[in-house]
């Protein structure tokens, strides 16, 4: 590849593990990337970086209702639109959204200190932080699984690739939690509000689900300031 037009060095991708429109966008970055490949065949991906957001901080670690949750946030009937919105975006990226399953709504820096702890155990290149990332979304919005119970984190993180005294020490580690609210805390600091927030090589910012063409743009305005 010339050297006159290298990759995007790097790609910092700030979401919560509980956001509906940051599985989207993971979604529309995997199908951005897909069509920079085509395009650039032969050129190194990205470094991709999953980094922290809560949407909902103040939840106590035991979490609350879905349903008491959503009542208090949207309202029933505001709730109904959003939510089939959501689901038909999703499924034209073919995510098959199942909100009714979910019956809590978790805290959610455990699970992110999980998807930490993946990020430092291997290299961006080996995919294991995406792979991480990819099980807690699918388990909370296609399964419906409880994420405030420490056996289901144990068991996803461990089935996407993490060693179980690894995930079970991180758990346990007060330090792995303040890590992420510090991390979300630089990340309020520069103006992030809502998420997904995709940063293209530390300086170009794109912000919510903006769709695979709109990020593959991000992608060479990046290459050329870098250049």
């Amino acid at each position: 590849m010339s050297p006159a037009n290298p990759p995007p060095a790097r790609l910092d991708i700030i979401s919560d593990a509980i956001c509906p429109w940051c599985y989207i966008g993971k979604r529309q970055i995997e199908a951005a990337l897909a069509l920079y490949a085509q395009q650039h065949p032969g050129a190194e991906r990205p470094r991709l970086t999953w980094r922290p957001f809560q949407l909902n901080p103040q939840l106590p670690a035991e979490g609350m209702s879905r349903e008491q949750y959503v009542v208090q946030k949207f309202g029933v009937a505001r709730s109904k639109d959003i939510y089939a919105r959501v689901a038909a975006v999703g499924a034209e990226y073919g995510i098959a959204f199942a909100f009714d399953r979910i019956a809590r709504q978790p805290n959610t820096v455990a699970a992110h200190s999980l998807i930490a702890l993946a990020g430092a155990t291997a290299p961006p290149a080996s995919g294991l932080q995406d792979r991480v990332k990819e099980a807690f979304l699918h388990a909370y919005f296609l399964d419906g699984v409880d994420l405030t119970r420490t056996e289901n984190l144990v068991e996803i993180a461990t089935a996407a690739g993490l060693d179980r005294a690894q995930v079970e020490q991180c758990l346990a580690d007060p330090q792995s939690r303040r890590a992420v609210e510090q991390e979300e805390q630089r990340a309020r600091a520069i103006g992030v509000e809502g998420v997904p927030y995709f940063i293209f090589n530390g300086k170009l910012a794109v912000s919510g689900a903006q769709g695979p063409d709109a990020l593959l743009d991000a992608m060479r305005q990046a290459e050329t300031a870098e250049a």
